[in-house]
């Protein structure tokens, strides 16, 4: 190893005798160069311990290979998992993600929109907070950068993909009136157009099945579901306003703080002899299944969201083309049958 300290790729070109062109060529494509001049460079890089800045080369690219990714709350294991399976996709594909979280906050958003386009991204994956969203804001970001948006269904971007709310909700309110009480749809202040979607497909499958809609509005706009469902969860059940014994809340998360709730109101949730009540929710998320008992409810395909998000933006980018006409992708959720209901 030399003792001298080479800095730039200008210095590393100069000490090891290779063109800078060269030396750039083989860094963006070690393949795209001859084998003998692949070795040479190869044999430089051990001679002077030199690691090139691999971002500052992305960055001073016409076209970077960055690809943004901004969820709603990266505490939340859900969106968690659908963000690690998109940085996998972008990485197995040869671009650099970079993730950034909104943590429930409208600032935050903000600030992750204008550094993500100081980092010039290729194009972004962006699920918005929803209802706290500077919508104008986010729609000017993908008038310059190709994007596409997943779980939060806004008028944003060129693309969205995500759940189909109408026949996942459909399809758990005709099992649980099918077996049991008809259930009442318990909800927090709604965050996202998902919220607003699914109350709206409860009351829908309740009237198609002859049924009373019964809604529950609990708590303020938050991200802390766990929380406002044990909570309010507790107090409907004390002040006895369930108008059923069988509760379907908007997602899994507040259905977990509603178990709990249970709990500690001493009822026990479940089909068998002795239960008091039905508990189902709705995303399987990641956590559900571990619930005691385990939580009934309607899975979200994260797989095909993921794959068809990435997919439809890697098409635009590919093509250069902007889609004239935003589409929409929605994929239907599939009962998952455990003992909360």
């Amino acid at each position: 190893m030399s003792e001298t300290k080479i800095q730039t790729m200008e210095e590393f070109a100069a000490a090891s005798g290779i063109s800078r062109p060269t030396v750039s060529k083989y860094f963006n494509d070690p393949g795209s160069v001859r084998d003998s001049t692949r070795q040479r460079i190869e044999k430089a890089l051990l001679l002077f311990d030199f690691r090139p800045n691999i971002f500052a080369i992305n960055q001073n690219r016409r076209s970077t290979k960055n690809i943004g990714i901004i969820v709603p709350y990266l505490a939340d294991p859900f969106f968690a998992e659908m963000a690690r399976m998109i940085e996998r996709q972008c990485i197995d594909a040869g671009y650099w993600p970079i993730l950034f979280s909104s943590h429930g906050q409208r600032q935050s958003e903000i600030n992750a929109l204008e550094t993500l386009r100081s980092l010039k991204p290729a194009g972004a994956l962006i699920a918005p907070l929803g209802r706290a969203s500077d919508l104008e804001l986010i729609r000017k970001f993908a008038d310059d950068v190709p994007t596409v948006t997943f779980d939060s269904n806004q008028e944003i971007g060129e693309v969205f993909v995500g759940s189909n709310n109408s026949q996942s909700i459909g399809l758990i309110v005709e099992y649980l009136c099918r077996t049991g009480e008809p259930p009442c749809f318990f909800e927090t202040a709604p965050v996202n157009p998902n919220a607003i979607r699914r109350r709206k497909a409860y009351v829908e499958a309740m009237e198609r099945l002859g049924q009373t809609p019964e809604i529950i509005h609990a708590g303020e706009q938050s991200w802390d579901f766990e929380q406002t469902g044990l909570n309010e969860g507790k107090r409907v059940i004390a002040e006895r306003k369930l108008p059923s014994n069988t509760v379907l809340c908007s997602n899994d998360r507040i259905a977990i703080g509603f178990l709990a709730a249970a709990y500690q109101m001493g009822l026990r949730v479940g089909r068998g002899p002795g239960c008091a009540m039905r508990i189902a929710g709705h995303d399987d998320h990641p956590w559900s299944r571990f619930t005691c008992p385990p939580l009934t409810t309607v899975s979200q395909d994260y797989s095909a969201i993921v794959e068809t998000s990435v997919e439809k933006l890697f098409e635009i980018m590919n093509s250069g083309v902007r889609k004239p006409k935003r589409e929409e992708t929605l994929f239907d959720g599939k009962l998952v049958l455990r003992e909360s209901a």
